[in-house]
C-alpha cells in the first residue's frame, strides 16, 4: 500500500488537542517520516506505527515546529537498541544541531545514523520501488517541500496469450520487464502481445510551509495527491502573506493549477478551534479536498 498517515496537523503552537506538523508516507511496509515536530515519537504510538520501520526522516526546514521531536526520537530508538541504519536529510545547521544535542549529552547511537545535507533541489532517495526529491519553497527560512514517486510496475502479463504462443512459463518474468520473444522457429513475439501495460506510479508531494507561489507547479503537476499548507482562512490572506504561509483558498487554487487529483489540507492556526471551514473554503475552488485529520491514513 501507498499512503500518508498523518500525525500532526496543526502550526507553531499546539492546541485543541492538535499537534505540531508530522506525517509517514508508507510503502509496501516502509515508513518515511516527513517532519517531526514536538510529540511525534507519541503520536507514532498512539497510531501503531512503527518506529523500527522509519528508514528516512525529512525535515523541510528549521522552524521549531516541524524537527524538536527529532532528537527525542533518535533518543528513544537508541534506548530501544534499534539497530537498522536510518537516513536524515534536512537543511545544513541541522547536522550541527543533531551532533551538539547528542554531544553535550553524552549520547552513543547504538545504530548507524547518516544525517544529509540539503541545499537545493535534488533525488535524496532512489531505490527500486520509490524516488524521492525536494524542491524549495517560498517560506521566511530555508524551506523544501518532498515528492514521493513509486517506480513503474512491471507489465501485466495475459497468460492465455503467452500460451498461444507457446511462451515458457521461465520467460514469464521477462515479459513483465517489457523484453520480446523470439520463438524456436526464430519468429518475434511482440511484448504488447501477450502483456498488458502496467499502471504509472503513484506519486505524492508534501508541500511544507509556503506562501502562494505557482513555481512549486512543475514539482507537483498531475501528482495523485499533494499536501499544502492553509494556515488561515482566505480573509487572512493579507496576514498569510506577510507570514510567509497560504490560505485555504490559495491552496486548493494550486491543486487546481498543478492538476492533481487530491489535495490535503493541514497547518492550521491555533487561532482556529473548529477546522470545517477551511475545507468548505477549500472546496468552492477544488472540491476533491480533505482535511488532514490527525491518526488516519490517506491511501494515494
Amino acid at each position: 500500500m501507498f499512503s500518508v498517515t498523518i500525525l500532526g496537523n496543526n502550526s507553531a503552537v499546539p492546541a485543541f488537542d492538535r499537534h505540531p506538523t508530522s506525517q509517514v508516507v508508507t510503502l509496501d511496509g516502509q515508513n518515511f517520516l516527513v517532519d517531526c515536530g514536538e510529540g511525534t515519537q507519541i503520536q507514532l504510538i498512539n497510531y501503531k506505527i512503527r518506529r523500527s520501520r522509519i528508514s528516512h526522516i525529512f525535515i523541510s526546514h528549521l522552524h521549531g515546529d516541524h524537527y524538536f521531536g527529532l532528537i527525542g526520537l533518535l533518543n528513544t530508538l537508541g534506548l530501544l537498541s534499534h539497530q537498522q541504519e536510518l537516513h536524515v536529510f534536512g537543511p545544513a545547521p541541522l547536522k550541527e544541531i543533531i551532533e551538539l544535542q547528542l554531544k553535550v549529552a553524552d549520547t552513543q547511537l547504538c545504530f548507524p545514523l547518516h544525517l544529509h545535507t540539503i541545499t537545493g533541489p535534488a533525488t535524496l532517495v532512489d531505490t527500486d520501488k520509490l524516488t524521492v526529491k525536494c524542491f524549495r519553497t517560498n517560506h521566511r527560512i530555508e524551506c523544501y517541500g518532498f515528492s514521493f514517486t513509486e517506480k513503474k510496475k512491471a507489465r501485466s502479463l495475459l497468460p492465455e496469450q503467452a500460451r498461444a504462443y507457446e511462451i515458457p512459463q521461465s520467460f514469464y518474468d521477462r515479459l513483465k520487464n517489457g523484453e520480446d520473444y523470439t520463438r524456436k522457429d526464430g519468429t518475434l513475439v511482440k511484448n504488447e502481445w501477450v502483456t498488458a501495460p502496467a499502471e504509472p506510479g503513484r506519486r505524492y508531494a508534501f508541500c511544507a510551509d509556503t506562501r502562494y507561489d505557482e513555481s512549486l507547479i512543475p514539482h507537483i503537476k498531475g501528482f495523485d495527491m499533494i499536501y499544502h499548507e492553509t494556515t488561515y482562512l482566505d480573509n487572512l490572506r493579507d496576514r498569510a502573506e506577510a507570514r510567509f504561509h497560504s490560505t485555504s483558498k490559495q491552496a486548493a487554487a494550486i491543486a487546481v493549477k498543478a492538476g492533481v487529483k487530491k489535495l490535503l489540507i493541514g497547518h492550521f492556526s491555533s487561532k482556529y478551534d473548529t477546522l470545517e471551514e477551511f475545507e468548505q473554503e477549500a472546496r468552492e475552488v477544488f472540491p476533491d479536498t480533505s482535511l488532514a485529520i490527525e491518526g488516519v491514513c490517506y491511501e494515494i
